[in-house]
């Protein structure tokens, strides 16, 4: 029989990828994640992509929350949380174990599953341990499901500053005076280990700056002018890492670089210069994120000066083996000389952060930033790579 003048039936259009955005965490950088993730909500494409936001509890839970950019702002100086934003107080968001199957369910207590659909990527803008230190990285890579940002190894290098500097000294990038103490040695021997901070400051000077070995956005950090101030400030780094850093001061701007990753590899942004906030000790939590202290971009260098940390931050960024972008931040020193002092690989990615600032400034704008990132982790493929 033929089919010629049967009624034909409407070809579907096809689907659009979905886009799911993981944000919160179980870190003490919950509040700033939930901001970034309200940013990335109102800037992406929604005529391009299907959008689910799952927030993460600071308890762990994995909610299903309002699409709700607007309530996922610093307001009065209280950060937002996922648990205010979530759409139940029990039900919980189960990713895909098996890499055939990307479909997202939602379950509650005494009730039937629920299917979401299938997730093409995620977008985690986690910020800190227990998401952007490779955790999260790896439950995806195990899914199968792409993602944007770098893998577990960079991720986890990029989290722990101490090995993120062994990784830079590997390969030739300069990194400022630092001492590492770890829990165990602190349990042994605290009186030991404490002598060795106050030996290292009679070797490098006052001010040290004593901060946690794997956390971000300037949490936890004190400047510690003099030795009646440092018991308190490892006690205050300890507080979200047994693991603490302790850096000499360096003398010398803050000069921030981001880098891209294109289609033909990396490539960095005009740089920004981070100048000395005048109401904080130095550029930390409170100046960033709360009195929004604003940066200089592009950064007043001279050309020699921007191309010299726009090479180096690339070469940050091929050290750690990073995909998708990275923020990363240097001194340059009264002598000349460019220190590197860590790099971000999901970075601050609010509109008043500094990383989508300096690639505004280098004629690529928030939206076409999100864009390029769900696009270039929709063409990478999980696993080794």
């Amino acid at each position: 029989m033929s089919t010629e003048n049967l009624p034909q039936s409407p070809e579907q259009p096809p689907r659009k990828p979905r886009v799911a955005v993981v944000f919160g965490g179980r870190s003490s950088e919950h509040g700033i994640s939930v901001v970034t993730a309200g940013a990335v909500l109102k800037a992406i494409d929604r005529t391009k992509y299907d959008v689910l936001p799952i927030g993460i509890t600071k308890d762990g839970r994995w909610a299903l929350t309002a699409d709700a950019p607007e309530r996922m702002a610093i307001i009065d100086r209280r950060q937002p949380s996922v648990d205010v934003l979530a759409e139940s107080d029990e039900g919980g968001v189960i990713l895909p174990v098996d890499p055939s199957n990307r479909e997202v369910v939602y379950s509650e207590p005494g009730s039937v599953p629920k299917a979401l659909g299938e997730v093409d990527v995620v977008f985690p803008v986690l910020h800190g341990p227990y998401g952007e230190d490779g955790t999260l990285q790896g439950l995806l890579e195990l899914s199968g499901v792409p993602y944007v940002g770098s893998g577990v190894l960079a991720s986890a290098v990029g989290q722990d500053k101490d090995y993120m500097k062994r990784v830079f000294t590997s390969f030739g990038l300069k990194v400022g005076p630092y001492l590492v103490v770890r829990p165990r040695e602190w349990r042994q021997d605290e009186q030991a280990a404490r002598k060795r901070i106050v030996d290292f400051a009679g070797d490098h000077g006052w001010p040290l700056f004593v901060k946690p070995a794997r956390a971000g956005s300037s949490i936890g950090i004190t400047k510690v002018d003099d030795l009646a101030g440092l018991d308190e400030a490892i006690a205050e780094a300890q507080r979200h890492d047994p693991k603490i850093l302790v850096e000499a001061a360096l003398r010398g701007r803050e000069i921030e670089c981001g880098v891209l990753e294109f289609e033909d590899g990396p490539r960095a942004s005009v740089p920004a210069e981070i100048p000395p906030p005048d109401a904080h000790a130095y550029y930390d939590f409170e100046a960033k994120y709360i009195d929004s202290t604003p940066g200089i971009v592009p950064a007043p260098l001279t050309p020699e000066e921007t191309a010299e940390v726009q090479r180096l931050a690339v070469e940050a960024f091929e050290a750690a083996s990073c995909e998708g972008l990275v923020r990363a931040d240097f001194f340059l020193t009264e002598d000349g000389e460019f220190v590197i002092n860590e790099i971000n690989t999901m970075p601050g990615f609010t509109p008043i952060s500094m990383y989508p600032q300096m690639w505004q400034a280098s004629g690529v704008s928030y939206p076409e930033l999100v864009d390029r990132l769900v696009q270039a982790a929709l063409h990478r493929s999980t696993g080794l790579r």
